[in-house]
Formats: C-alpha cells, structure tokens, sequence
C-alpha cells in the first residue's frame, strides 16, 4: 500500500496547497511518493519515497487525465491525493472516473483508516466518507487544512516516466483569476483581518498602520468587502480565500462560521473583540477583551519601539 501525491506548480514555483497535500498523505502512515509534470524543483527536498517525474506539457483536462493515468497503473497506489486547486477540480473527477473511481474533494481531515472528512452548509455540518470501491482512492485536500511545514525533508530518488498524452481535444484558456489575483493571502505567513467592529472605513487606518509594523497583509470578514471598504481579494471566509498563516490577527471579528472556515487552520490566532462572548475566541490561541480603538493603536505602538 502507498500514497501518491499530484503535486502543482505554475512555472517552477509549487503553490503551498502542494505542501498541504503532501502533510495529509504522511496521515496515513504509509509510504508517500510525488508526480511532478516538469522537473522536481523544490519537491526534491521532501521527505518522500520517491518523485515521478512527467514530460513538461501546457495544462489541459485531456492531456494531464492521459498521463496520470498511465503514471498511476504503474505505480499502483492505494491513494492519489491533490491539493484541491481549480486546475484539480477541472481534471480529477476526470481521471477518478476513466480509472473506474469517484474523487473526494475538498477533504479537511484524512484518518490512518482511510476515512475522509468533509464540511458543507459553510462549515456547519462534517460528514464521514468511506470508500467501499476498489483501489485507488482520489481525494483534494482543502486550502489550509494541513499544514505545510509538517512535511518532513528529505532526498527522495527522482525517477521520469515517459507517458503520452495523446489527442488534446480541448485547449484550456487563460488561468483562472486564482493565479492572477493581486493579492494572495494563502501565501502570507502573518496577517491582520478586521471585521465589522471597526465601524467606519476612515477607521482602518488603525488595522492598516498595525499590518504595516508587522509586515503583515491586510484582509476582511465579509461585510467588510461587501461594503466596499477593502477589495473582494482581501476577504477571508468560505466565500473568499482560505488562508493557514503562521499568525491570524483578528481585529473587530465577531467569528461567523462562514468567517471561521476560512482561517481556523492558521498556526496561531490572536482575537482583539470588547465581547467576551464571541465565538471568535473560542479559535483563538490568544484573546484580548477590549475596544479595539484602544487596543489597536497601543499594540502599534509597541510594536514599533521593540522594532527600534
């Protein structure tokens, strides 16, 4: 029994949702071998068994299901894993079903007994799914839901695997506005998100003067960006970017579940909120009770001294 993982990269450069995958793969306890399409790059440097590396090709749903899955019928893994990124999404289900299977997506927890947790109605409600089909098993794994730095370093042995892709019968268009967004929140290692609780848009200059000491990005709850006050790519939740940076600042957040979905894989979180009662602290690692318009400056402040 082993685990492949389909890692992604835009020209050489792996997004991190890559790295997640792979830390969900280790959670089966069973060895973990990568498929890169192009060179290895940085995947060289991980703690796998083995990389597979597949010719360099321009995407298209035709061409990567082809060589996949003359990839997979060799290696014969028990589990194929993907980060769950919008190229996956289009291809996948594509693979899964030419390979008589059926693909979990968007997977928050993978068990050592093979059962994958999923969420629906915004984080509401998690389901249990078993797989009673014949190997191998597909599963993306949610932005955020593992950490990447869990996976261990290594020097795995790089071997190619000349694979054809065939007839593309369909070239894809641009990509999608995920990889040409301005702002990438999911690769911010420290960020400060305000909600509601700031009140008026001439007040973020507080938030914004504190995300500027800490060299942090700047992001939103919802009603933030539905009013207009920050740009859409700024919020966080299940209807904006999923993000697991090392620090998650946040200021005036009351911590809806559409809100919380979207940031409570983040390494630490630190809420500031005048309500002892929001649901926000109870994701939190760090709490401070108090009004954020005095809070916020005086954190600034200290902050800027220690930095001299």
């Amino acid at each position: 029994m082993s685990v492949l993982v389909v890692l992604e990269q835009t020209r050489g450069v792996y997004h991190r949702m890559s790295w997640e995958a792979l830390a969900a793969a280790f959670e089966l306890g069973l060895p973990v071998s990568a498929a890169v399409i192009g060179e290895p790059g940085e995947a060289a440097s991980k703690g796998l068994e083995r990389i597979y590396t597949l010719p360099a090709m321009d995407y298209s749903a035709d061409g990567y299901t082809a060589v996949l899955a003359q990839l997979i019928a060799h290696v014969q893994p028990s589990y194929v894993l993907f980060p769950h990124t919008y190229q996956v999404r289009d291809f996948a289900p594509k693979l899964a079903t030419r390979l008589g299977s059926v693909l979990v997506s968007d997977v928050v927890k993978l068990q050592a007994d093979g059962t994958a947790v999923r969420q629906h109605f915004q984080g509401k409600l998690n389901s249990d799914y078993r797989f009673t089909g014949s190997e191998p098993r597909f599963l993306s794994i949610q932005a955020g839901a593992y950490r990447a730095e869990a996976v261990p370093a290594g020097s795995p042995a790089v071997e190619p695997f000349a694979a054809d892709a065939g007839a593309v019968r369909a070239v894809s268009e641009a990509p999608f506005r995920e990889s040409s967004r301005a702002v990438d929140l999911t690769a911010a290692e420290i960020i400060v998100s305000v909600g509601r609780g700031i009140q008026e848009k001439e007040n973020l200059i507080l938030v914004e003067e504190l995300a500027a000491a800490l060299g942090a990005e700047l992001a939103a709850s919802r009603p933030i960006c539905d009013n207009g006050w920050l740009p859409m790519e700024r919020q966080v939740g299940s209807s904006g970017q999923t993000v697991a940076p090392k620090v998650y600042l946040a200021v005036g957040i009351s911590g809806a579940i559409q809100h919380l979905v979207g940031m409570k894989g983040s390494k630490s979180i630190i809420a500031i909120n005048k309500d002892p009662n929001a649901p926000i602290f109870e994701v939190a690692d760090y709490g401070i009770v108090g009004d954020l318009f005095e809070v916020v400056p005086a954190l600034t402040e200290a902050i800027l001294k220690l930095k001299g």
